[in-house]
């Protein structure tokens, strides 16, 4: 995201846009990616308190809460876009609070990848990962990106 320091994402958090939603999507194309065609919207402040449910020592990854929502919302799968971004939400409001920490550096995206748009990038969600005994790998060579060694096995189970 660009400007955070100018952006108050405490108030995005909190604004639900008229969520949670559903939308029917009628792109075949989409419909088997997704496995369907009933798709969920989750306002930003779900994000939030499912990620502060994540203990120490766990991570867990967008898609694992994109799946727990339409499981639980009765929907074919959640609307990725937003997932992503309403993490990210959570994340830079967290860090803008001097209170109620949420853990965002514990969700990871797809196979256990750090995420570079939380506060502080990649340094500090790896600094945040290493001090709850995580191991941090590196893969690639030109387009480098970071993983949570063997995070099939510290995944959080939201059930």
């Amino acid at each position: 995201m660009a400007n955070e320091d100018k952006k108050d994402f405490n108030a995005m958090l909190h604004n639900n846009k008229d969520m949670p939603k559903f939308q029917t999507v009628t792109d075949q194309k989409s419909i088997e990616k997704y496995g369907g065609s009933k798709m969920y919207f989750a306002p930003p402040i779900d994000y939030d308190n499912v990620i502060k449910k994540v203990p120490y020592g766990k991570v867990i990854t967008v898609g694992k809460i994109q799946e727990y929502f339409a499981e639980l919302s009765g929907a074919d799968f959640t609307e990725p876009i937003t997932a992503g971004i309403f993490v990210s939400i959570a994340a830079w409001a967290s860090y803008q609070r001097s209170y109620d920490e949420t853990p965002y550096w514990r969700t990871m995206k797809a196979n256990g990848e750090l995420n570079e748009k939380y506060p502080g990038g990649i340094e500090a969600q790896k600094e945040k990962l290493e001090a709850e005994g995580h191991t941090i790998i590196q893969k690639g060579r030109t387009n480098i990106r970071h993983y949570v060694k063997d995070y099939e096995k510290v995944l959080w189970n939201l059930k």
